[in-house]
């Protein structure tokens, strides 16, 4: 799924390919500990840095760490406080081995605080609206699937289901489609290989597709397209709740907690779970909020990181 992304934003293919695909998240992790420890011993770099919640990201900051070389955690500090979620592991134990912390937002440096962490704590604001701003006119000009879908703006409900509590689950993924093929608007469901494979598991893809429209996963650009002219957004993604924030489309959120507290509490998303009657209420009678502030920064979260990392080094 990751080529698409390398070839449509023209980004450099990376230097090592790990080579580690899907497992059980021991596994995953322990293969890629193995093999950035590896390529840390051979480079020897000064600083390594990590992103997000992944079972990368945790590989990479123990890797360094053990090597005692200095990590920066990007997107450090967000807390769903669901101990239960793999992520909220990841960012736990990786926040605490991290040198660097790089906070998308206030909330994320009180909850660092809380755990008293406090040196090397930094609100840069989020890297993501970084990315949105720049790519959303190259996507208005270039992406061309309202056309190939036959969408109009506004008309349509964009989802998405990849979370494993969804995804795995037969009864919430079964409550999650009863609501799609109910919801009387035209819902685009871009569809993860992994719930597809439950989906058909479980005798639901079918039913699926006859009521609602199925695509593959799309590239960036025209995913951001997509959700840019949707009417409402229905979801289990941290990032997709961030991007349908920062572009205005009211979000409705198939779980029952979210590390991104502010879109809740600024109004632009609301938490359904994976039931029924709720995720029905919401796409009938949610209509989101008006954004009150720059909540996740300016835009310009990549520059003052590069600028903190200049003078760590």
């Amino acid at each position: 799924m990751s080529d698409v992304f390398f070839e449509e934003l023209d980004i450099p293919k990376p230097d090592y390919n790990l080579g580690v695909g899907s497992d059980s998240h021991g596994a995953q992790t322990g293969k890629m500990l193995i093999e950035i420890e590896k390529i840390l011993l051979r480079d020897k770099p000064d600083l390594v840095l990590v992103y997000g919640d992944t079972n990368s990201t945790l590989a990479g900051s123990l890797a360094a760490s053990k090597l005692h070389i200095k990590t920066a955690h990007v997107e450090a500090g967000l807390r769903s406080f669901d101990r239960e979620m793999p992520e909220e592991i990841n960012r736990v134990l990786t926040d605490n081995v991290s040198d660097l912390l790089f906070c998308p937002t206030e909330t994320a440096v009180l909850n660092l605080k809380k755990e008293g962490i406090t040196k090397g704590v930094y609100n840069v604001g989020d890297v993501m609206l970084d990315s949105l701003k720049y790519n959303i006119k190259i996507a208005e000009q270039k992406a061309t699937i309202l056309k190939e879908l036959n969408l109009n703006s506004k008309e349509y409900i964009v989802a998405t289901v990849h979370r494993a509590s969804n995804a795995d689950s037969f009864e919430n993924l079964s409550s999650i489609i009863k609501a799609f093929c109910h919801a009387g608007v035209p819902i685009v469901f871009t569809v993860h290989p992994r719930t597809e494979k439950y989906l058909k598991q479980y005798g639901l893809w079918d039913k699926l597709r006859e009521k609602v429209k199925v695509i593959p996963p799309l590239g960036y650009l025209e995913m951001l397209k997509l959700m840019a002219h949707a009417k409402k957004i229905l979801t289990d993604s941290g990032g997709v709740q961030k991007e349908a924030y920062m572009l205005g489309v009211p979000c409705i959120t198939m779980r029952e907690n979210t590390e991104w507290v502010e879109t809740i509490e600024d109004g632009g998303n609301v938490l359904v779970g994976a039931n029924y009657e709720k995720i029905m209420d919401a796409i009938l009678n949610f209509e989101g909020g008006k954004a009150k502030g720059n909540v996740f920064g300016n835009g310009d979260a990549c520059v003052k990181i590069l600028e903190i990392l200049m003078t760590a080094i």
